[in-house]
């Protein structure tokens, strides 16, 4: 089996000794080293570059600059999305945001783990689990989103968070790690 198959699959693969998977990073990396490097006002460059580089977009997006990603094909971007700067996304495994999802600044979105065990981990395998982040998510600045995990529709994660588990839907979540204080109501 493919190390790229591997790496869907969510099994341990080898990221740096095969070659397509170090060929697609180093284009995806082009590819957002030539967005970073645009002018602000380009706009509609920026879109194109936006659409070859991700996996799936929706008609509205915009992600300040800079932005960096591992692979871009495995990112899926709902309608109405806005990313402030600094925005990382390592995705060797899928990472789908859906519609109305606003992300503070530094914020990172992390797929790949690394085997606990030193040996495996010496050896320079990884493994990926997807993140899903569902509707109506706000993150705030400095928020760092583990890999497998999933966030609900209509949830708030609090600045500084580290998220390791799931959130559920309609909640304010904050904390390292992140956790729930609060159900959102009409009133808020």
């Amino acid at each position: 089996m493919a190390e790229k198959e591997k790496m869907l699959l969510q099994e341990i693969y080898d990221a740096n000794n095969d070659k397509e998977l170090i060929s697609e990073r180093q284009a995806a990396k082009s590819i957002c080293y030539e967005y970073n490097n645009l002018n602000p006002n380009e706009i509609e460059k920026r879109i194109i570059l936006l659409k070859k580089l991700l996996g799936k977009t929706k008609e509205k997006l915009h992600i300040e600059q800079p932005f960096m990603c591992d692979y871009g094909y495995n990112i899926e971007i709902g309608d109405n999305f806005y990313a402030n700067h600094n925005l990382l996304i390592l995705d060797a495994n899928k990472v789908k945001f859906g519609d109305n999802v606003f992300i503070g600044p530094n914020c990172g979105f992390y797929t790949a783990s690394h085997p606990l065990d030193y040996p495996t981990r010496n050896k320079d395998l990884e493994y990926a689990n997807p993140i899903i982040v569902g509707n109506n998510v706000w993150f705030g600045g400095n928020v760092v989103v583990l890999p497998g995990v999933k966030i609900g529709d209509n949830t708030v994660i609090g600045a500084g968070s580290v998220v390791t588990k799931d959130i559920p839907s309609g909640v304010v979540a904050v904390g390292n790690p992140c956790r729930v204080i609060k159900n959102i109501t009409i009133s808020d």
